[in-house]
This record gives structure tokens, C-alpha cells and sequence, in this order.
């Protein structure tokens, strides 16, 4: 049996630089990769269109194994999609539970255990209380900011990593015992990746130096451990959270196991997917 991999990213270069990368290791890897930007309904739309027309073609089984969103931003302005949402809550939220929600039939049709894997933060630890009203989730109380003025992209970004985590359990407790689709939160802890790059070079570089000072900071090869480890997990470690590689599990926030704020969550959510739906004109997906 043949497997196929796919790749998606707002980036065709870095997409190029990583199949050659893979290729380099594995010469026979079937691998594809795909544009796609979370930020915007419209692609991913056309992503998951293209991507089950894709599988069509290259697998006898209409399904997916394994999905991770990874995707993250940390904005230093309040900037507005197409879709009228806040940038950073649609990528780091939003575009991953449309994305999770649109692909779900293929993770559920598929002959193995699949498994969706969601990339949160020990950051969402920060948050004391969370609005998760459709408002809140469109990011309409940054409405009135300036932009670069007073917007709170530390609060924004735990905010987004707490969502999505929240969702990754109620996501869960919807799927797992009846489809057999496993979930998982990971958490590769502090890692010197690129995600603060909107800032000025020297607060960027100044938290660096610290977090290495304190061996906290992780180089990527590292820090991808974490996600491996949810990756490759049996599937009765679904619902749990897998922070800093080397098999670690630990407990997340007590916000973040509140049940009925993550039924509103989901609700409100889908709310918005539904309204995207619709602007879009797409009723019998909906």
C-alpha cells in the first residue's frame, strides 16, 4: 500500500523548500502540496476542493489519516479579513475550525484510526475568562483600535491558543467514541521559530536571548517532539494534552475544561462558519 502526504501553506516557496527538504531523506515519498491560507474562506474552500479531488486520484480510499493545524500568527495590529474578521483569531482559530469541520467526513471515512492533532500554547494559561460570543470571535471589540494603536496581541494570541484548545476537547467528546477519529492538543513548549517576526528585531531578539539564558528555548528540530508524540499516540490518548515532547502529557488550564463554555464555543463558532456559508452562497454545505 502506497501513502500519500500533503502539505498546505500560505507560502509556495517555503511549501517547495519542503518537499525538496523531505525528498532529500526519503527519494520515494508521494508527497503534494497545496496553498492555502487560513485567513481567507474562500481558500480554504478551494483547498478542500482541490484536496479531495486530489485524493481521488492518487488513493483507493476517499480519507484522510491525519490532520495537523499548525498554523499561527502573532499580529502586532488589528487588521481585517475579507471574510470582516480579526486576522489573527481567524488564523489561529477560526480558519482551523472551519478547516477541521470541512474535513471531517474524510478523517471519519477512513479504514485506520485518523486523527486530528491541533498546535495550542502554554500561553493559554494567561487567560483568567473568556468571551466566546460570536462578537468576541470576530474580533469586533478591536473594531474601534487604531491601527497599531492599543491592540492587545499578547491577550489576542492566548486568547486564540485557549479557543482552539477548548475546541480540540469538545471536538472530542463529539467524535471520538462515536467515529473513532482521535484528538489531540500539543504543546512544543518555547520554541525560536519566526512567529514574532511583526515586531521590532530587537524585542524579538531580546526575548530570545532570555528564554535561552533560562534554557527554556527549544530549536525547531526539538520542538516538534511534542507534535510527534500527539501524532503517533495510541488512539485511547485522545482529549489529552501532549506539552514538550518525549511523551510528556500534562494537565492545561482549569478554564479550559469547562464544558459548557466550550458547548458555546462550538456553537458560536459555528455560527460564524455558517454565515461564511452563506455570504458565499453555499446552502447545501451548510
Amino acid at each position: 500500500m502506497q501513502f500519500y502526504s500533503f502539505s498546505a501553506g500560505r507560502s509556495t516557496q517555503l511549501l517547495f523548500e519542503t518537499v525538496q527538504d523531505i525528498r532529500r531523506q526519503q527519494p520515494d515519498a508521494h508527497l503534494e502540496t497545496f496553498q492555502l491560507n487560513l485567513a481567507s474562506y474562500k481558500s480554504i474552500k478551494k483547498f478542500g476542493t482541490s484536496l479531495k479531488q486530489w485524493i481521488q486520484e492518487t488513493s483507493s480510499e476517499p480519507a484522510i489519516q491525519l490532520l495537523v493545524n499548525s498554523a499561527g500568527i502573532l499580529a502586532k495590529s488589528h487588521r481585517v479579513t475579507e471574510d470582516r474578521l480579526d486576522e489573527m483569531i481567524q488564523t489561529n482559530y477560526i480558519g482551523p475550525f472551519i478547516l477541521t469541520n470541512i474535513l471531517l467526513p474524510l478523517l471519519k471515512n477512513s479504514s485506520v484510526p485518523s486523527r486530528v492533532v491541533n498546535l495550542t500554547s502554554f500561553t493559554h494559561r494567561c487567560v483568567s475568562g473568556i468571551d466566546v460570543s460570536e462578537d468576541a470571535l470576530r474580533g469586533m471589540k478591536f473594531g474601534q483600535c487604531s491601527a497599531g494603536e492599543n491592540y492587545p496581541l499578547a491577550c489576542t494570541y492566548e486568547y486564540t491558543k485557549l479557543c482552539l484548545l477548548m475546541f480540540s476537547y469538545e471536538l472530542h467528546r463529539q467524535v471520538h467514541m462515536s467515529s473513532g477519529v482521535s484528538v489531540i492538543a500539543a504543546d512544543p513548549g518555547v520554541v525560536e521559530t519566526k512567529i514574532m517576526r511583526e515586531l521590532p528585531e530587537c524585542v524579538s531578539w531580546f526575548a530570545f536571548l532570555v528564554l535561552r539564558f533560562l534554557k527554556l528555548l527549544q530549536e525547531p528540530d526539538t520542538g516538534v517532539g511534542a507534535v510527534l508524540d500527539a501524532a503517533l499516540a495510541p488512539p485511547e490518548e485522545s482529549g489529552k494534552y501532549f506539552f514538550g515532547g518525549k511523551g510528556r502529557t500534562i494537565g492545561s488550564s482549569r478554564l479550559s475544561y469547562d464544558t459548557e463554555v466550550a458547548k458555546k464555543l462550538w456553537a458560536e463558532s459555528s455560527a460564524v462558519f455558517k454565515e461564511l456559508l452563506l455570504r458565499e452562497g453555499d446552502f447545501r454545505d451548510s
